[in-house]
């Protein structure tokens, strides 16, 4: 029997950071987190910037923390490993520090201009109705918007990168990312795992020059040991090395064990998602590539359903005041007690449907959020429980779709994420997609997924297939209620599919309405 091990794995999220250390048997052995507050700063509405080394300082807290609390268990540390949000952008000056904040990856700024694509790559583009998706990738890239409203900011930038580079460069004096931490709009060639050759047909939509990027390694590569400053802040052994890993998304997948076309993996997260691991390279949609998996020589094809279980804290703000109160007076969480009251409502909610965009995605740019079939029974509760039906009828539309273009069915969805601690969400999935849902040993499914990928490097195991069988186990299996699915796919066949076509008409010239 093989001795148990231990990594330190940093997983940073939109609205905290944790520090994990996990052991080679899939158990958090402890835990310690601290909540970002404010999770960003808005300096103008819509906007989402937060100080780069703001998420630093966090995982020093965090860090110090656990080696205060379990200093026994601190001790046992092999590596260290490190995940974070995507799309985050971060410009470095000269001497490597940061020339502005961070933009996250909810903001919502827009560039003004449209790439420079060449005239025949234009109609092409226009042939397959696609110019408005590549027109907002380019408004949506961070890079573009401070090339067009910050020039002298452009000007003085040596590095632009993701947020994860940066932290590996303050972790080990090293500017280098993992190729599955790539996800953000930054010229990435993700069939080939490298940055754009400068006449890449599309290199026009986010044209960053070469010498801005920095060096890309594999994920279970060693970027490198702790600097004796990074060593001192995090209270660290400065001959601990930290290994390359991936996104929490991408950290998520592998810690829920969905490896194979079988098994869909779910985030209720700010956003939402639906993935999977192939070793097709299956765009999910036109021009949206499928993103880099850890696991070597594949990928996760995604759908996000940008700002998911977002919605469930707008209902909290908005609607659920009583709930926060009598949480806090009963020490626990108002989710809990809005989770109780789902039972209370009937699968689709008396007609009560929820289209749940309320940040459109790159392929639906003119989308809004809607809400129909509104009447005098509709409660708050209804509300609440149309919210996570909505979420997951727009998770259906994604899983339908790759389904569809990668010429299989899946069979199993396993779920992480803060919404995954609810029985009854995950039963309500279970019925909604007529499989059976999986929650594993822990939500912190993100923190598994990163030490897997340590534990193999270090060479606790033999490659991935062990490390899964070892680390990744079943805790829960929601059955779906077969009387309900039925239920469901009837609203989501002849209702729920005719919404957006209906209104993306009116949607569109809502936004030419100021």
């Amino acid at each position: 029997m093989k001795k148990t091990s231990v990594v330190l794995v940093f997983d940073i999220g939109t609205q905290s950071t944790r520090a994990l250390l996990v052991s080679s048997e899939g158990k958090i052995l402890a835990k310690a987190q601290k909540g970002h507050h404010p999770a960003y700063v808005s300096r103008k509405s819509g906007w989402a910037e937060q100080d780069p080394d703001f998420y630093y300082q966090n995982l020093c807290r965090v860090s110090r923390q656990l080696r205060e609390s379990f200093p026994d268990i601190f001790a046992q540390i092999r590596a260290v490993t490190l995940t974070t949000i995507r799309c985050t952008s971060v410009c470095l000056g000269r001497d490597g520090e940061p020339l502005r904040p961070a933009i996250l990856w909810l903001d919502q700024r827009r560039a003004s201009g449209t790439p420079a694509l060449k005239p025949w790559i234009s109609a092409a583009v226009k042939a397959v109705g696609m110019t408005k998706t590549l027109n907002l990738q380019y408004q949506k890239s961070h890079c573009n918007w401070i090339r067009e409203n910050e020039p002298d900011i452009w000007a003085k930038t040596k590095k632009y990168v993701l947020l994860s580079a940066y932290l590996n460069y303050r972790l080990t004096g090293r500017l280098a990312d993992s190729t599955a931490s790539i996800v953000g709009y930054v010229p990435y060639d993700f069939k080939n795992r490298c940055w754009k050759k400068k006449n890449d047909l599309v290199r026009p939509v986010f044209d960053i020059p070469d010498e801005m990027m920095c060096e890309l390694v594999d994920p279970g590569d060693y970027i490198g040991s702790l600097t004796e400053t990074a060593a001192e802040d995090l209270g660290l052994n400065k001959d601990l090395k930290l290994i390359a890993t991936g996104t929490d998304k991408a950290c998520e997948i592998l810690g829920l064990g969905c490896v194979n076309k079988k098994r869909a993996a779910f985030s209720f997260g700010t956003t939402a998602t639906v993935t999977f691991t192939t070793s097709d390279y299956l765009e999910p949609e036109t021009f949206i590539p499928p993103y880099d998996s850890i696991l070597p020589g594949h990928y996760t094809p995604e759908i996000e359903i940008f700002r998911g279980y977002w919605l469930i804290s707008w209902f909290k703000k908005e609607f659920a005041q009583k709930e926060v109160m009598e949480a806090l007076e009963s020490d626990i969480q108002p989710e809990e007690l809005l989770n109780r009251r789902l039972k209370e409502i009937p699968a689709g909610c008396d007609g009560l449907l929820l289209q749940p965009y309320f940040t459109p995605n790159l392929t639906m740019p003119e989308a809004k959020g809607s809400v129909i079939g509104l009447s005098d029974v509709h409660t708050r509760i209804h509300l609440y429980r149309a919210i996570i039906e909505g979420i997951n009828f727009a998770l259906m539309d994604g899983m339908r779709h790759m389904e569809k273009k990668g010429g299989f069915r899946f069979e199993e969805i396993r779920v992480g994420g803060g919404g995954a601690q609810s029985s009854e969400i995950c039963q309500i999935t279970a019925d909604m997609f007529g499989l059976p849902v999986v929650r594993t040993q822990t939500y912190e499914v993100s923190g598994i997924g990163s030490a897997i990928s340590a534990f193999v490097t270090l060479g606790v195991f033999e490659d991935y297939r062990e490390a899964l069988r070892c680390m990744v186990h079943k805790k829960d299996v929601f059955k779906p209620n077969r009387r309900q699915h039925a239920v469901y796919r009837k609203l989501y066949e002849e209702v729920y599919q005719q919404i957006y076509p209906r209104l993306s008409g009116i949607y569109e010239k809502m936004s030419r309405i100021k």
